[in-house]
């Protein structure tokens, strides 16, 4: 017999014939006449029973419309997915992994398609399927053998796919999983970008290319700036599936207060049918005129802000996820990579410089910087989200509707309780919850660190490049505070913020030793002493520099090697390296009358050069000073 269990699983459809069948052969069983209004013979129950086998087979066949749960969402990209027209599959879950994606035609055949795993949470699951012909078709998800998703589509027919209607967890963990693949790559490899259209435009990369089908992404202008970066894809994604943005203009505060925003503007024209190329374009200019790194730095417990305060938990620190730290520069999570018994896990993320590169790196200490001070809201955020109203119109909601609100990350201020040596501490503990082997510590850090320095080899090329072509130039310094923000070339080819962070970075590297002994619940010490590693760990350290090197390009074209070592007992040059008016050796630190420095051309004017001297104490205390 068939169970009402069994029944409430599939399609009301073969519900029905399912049924019809039972009825069918259980009447045979007991010798029924007039069944279904047929004679009582052997060949008249199977005729009956052949239909509605048949019923069956065309139930299948037609039974494309699928039902989502909220914890597990297919999408198809593009949205109207055209004949022999490459089709992108993603189904994300909240709630654990996805075994598998398999595609069924319209006849019912069932095809596993390959596919690369992502996240968790969220977890993804993504699959490329090639040209297709004109029909109806589905995707399954399936989790441990049982199906947990379902989406139909069409190829070839207008309107196959409803745009997504509003923000809800089930959008949030998309948005969270296409950051995630746009930015994915084999952990070891240092990903960098001279913007952010060449990412955009990569098909492999990007879920979305061309998603509206107008070719849209052809020539699109994607070049935003540290503070622009978070704004812009969460921009672009709506733009996409057809969902509001918010922003807000915002101040940049003082000495002793945060920076504060004025009410929200809500974009809604995403939402009213495909927008071209060129309203996102418009949209996209007036937002990047419009927030700056003040936008990311809003107090805590401020309830007028783009982005509000989270719980410092794995499962709440998503892709997508904005980092802001006190002094302004801003980081966007893209992946976990977790811990094994091999090897330490690691949190990336992505930031864009004032040149416009952006670059994926290690979140450490180093990267990440973590103050509590009276004039910012430091630390991991998201974005606050809008629900439509009964009006038809969209608002924002509020830090206390945060707090239990079905669907979105909580508001929370947890981090603004924390110390900064606790606030590293327990991001570690997130990152390795196993703790760590010191070595694999150290070498982490180091890794870490050489990155870092590879990033700057890039930004000073930038510079280089810039007087190439405008060899008689000499760029502006701005006044105080103002060096670390400003616009112009020297915003974009200066580094005053990138060389404070690679000062803190050595100090964090050179202090690793100190950490263990402070903090040895982070480590796995083996019954040794905390003492007793902190020597191994210098003397490792003292072996491990000198091995680790890079390069950089003098002025003359040539090629010159630093070991870490080197770099690292340079930390004191750094303090007046960041000016590009400067040749690349004084960048990196070269001393007069040394071979390295004999190709150097050029320097800053005198006067630039006293000014950097009244602010040397900023970096050599490591200290921001506030705007």
């Amino acid at each position: 017999m068939i169970t009402s269990f069994f029944l409430k699983s599939i399609p009301r459809k073969l519900q029905d014939s399912l049924s019809m069948t039972a009825c069918c052969l259980y009447a045979a069983k007991l010798n029924r006449s007039n069944f279904l209004g047929l004679s009582a013979q052997p060949a008249s129950y199977f005729f009956a029973c052949w239909l509605a086998w048949t019923s069956i087979s065309v139930a299948l066949a037609e039974n494309i419309t699928c039902e989502e749960i909220d914890e597990t969402r297919i999408w198809i990209s593009p949205l109207n997915p055209q004949v022999d027209e490459k089709v992108k599959i993603i189904a994300v879950s909240t709630d654990g992994p996805i075994s598998e994606l398999a595609l069924i035609d319209n006849q019912g055949h069932r095809t596993l398609l390959q596919s690369r795993r992502r996240g968790g949470p969220p977890w993804s699951l993504i699959a490329d399927s090639e040209a297709f012909s004109k029909g109806r078709y589905r995707i399954e998800a399936s989790r441990n053998g049982q199906s947990i998703a379902c989406r139909s589509f069409s190829i070839g027919e207008s309107a196959s796919q409803e745009r997504l209607k509003m923000w809800d967890l089930a959008t949030e963990a998309f948005y969270s999983a296409w950051v995630e693949e746009l930015f994915g790559a084999p952990r070891e490899e240092n990903l960098n970008f001279p913007s952010l259209e060449p990412v955009l435009r990569n098909t492999e990369r990007n879920f979305l290319y061309n998603y509206l089908g107008l070719n849209e992404d052809k020539s699109l202008p994607l070049t935003p700036d540290c503070a622009d970066l978070p704004y812009t894809l969460r921009a672009y994604f709506a733009w996409k599936v057809g969902l509001p943005i918010a922003f807000r203009a915002c101040g940049r505060g003082s000495a002793n207060i945060p920076p504060r925003c004025s009410s929200p503007s809500i974009m809604t024209e995403f939402t009213r049918g495909i927008s071209s190329q060129t309203n996102f374009k418009k949209f996209s200019r007036l937002l990047a005129n419009t927030v700056h790194s003040g936008s990311a730095r809003t107090g805590l417990k401020d309830e007028s802000t783009d982005l509000y305060p989270i719980p410092l938990k794995r499962e709440m620190l998503w892709p997508g996820t904005v980092y802001a730290d006190p002094y302004g520069h801003i980081l966007v999570l893209v992946e976990w990579v977790p811990q094994t018994d091999n090897r330490p896990g690691m949190l990336l993320a992505v930031d864009a410089q004032p040149d416009n590169s952006v670059t994926r790196k290690r979140i450490w200490e180093g990267t990440l910087l973590f103050a509590n001070t009276d004039n910012a809201g430091p630390g991991f955020k998201a974005f606050r989200p809008l629900i439509p109203m009964a009006s038809g119109k969209w608002r924002a909601l509020s830090n206390n509707e945060l707090i239990d609100y079905p669907g979105f990350t909580s508001f929370s201020l947890e981090q603004d309780q924390l110390t900064p040596n606790d606030f590293y501490a327990k991001l570690a503990k997130l990152i390795n919850p196993n703790g760590l082997d010191p070595m694999q510590a150290y070498d982490a850090m180091l890794t870490a660190l050489v990155e870092q320095i590879e990033t700057r080899v890039t930004s000073i090329d930038n510079g280089e490049a810039y007087f190439r072509k405008n060899p008689r130039s000499v760029i502006p310094i701005p006044s105080g505070a103002a060096i670390f923000q400003t616009i112009g070339p020297w915003e974009d080819y200066s580094t005053p913020s990138r060389d404070m962070r690679l000062i803190i970075a050595i100090n964090v590297l050179n202090n690793l030793p100190e950490q263990i002994v402070r903090h040895p619940e982070l480590f796995v010490l083996s019954n040794q002493s905390p003492e007793k590693i902190r020597a191994e760990i210098e003397q490792y350290h003292a072996q491990r520099i000198q091995e680790s090197s890079i390069r950089y390009t003098r002025t003359d074209g040539s090629s010159w090697e630093l070991s870490v070592a080197e770099v690292l007992a340079r930390k004191p040059a750094y303090e007046m390296t960041y000016n590009p008016n400067d040749c690349v050796e004084i960048r990196w630190g070269a001393k007069p009358d040394t071979e390295e420095y004999a190709t150097c051309r050029r320097h800053a004017p005198a006067e630039q050069r006293a000014k950097m001297e009244q602010y040397r104490i900023w970096f050599r205390e490591a200290r921001r000073p506030t705007q």
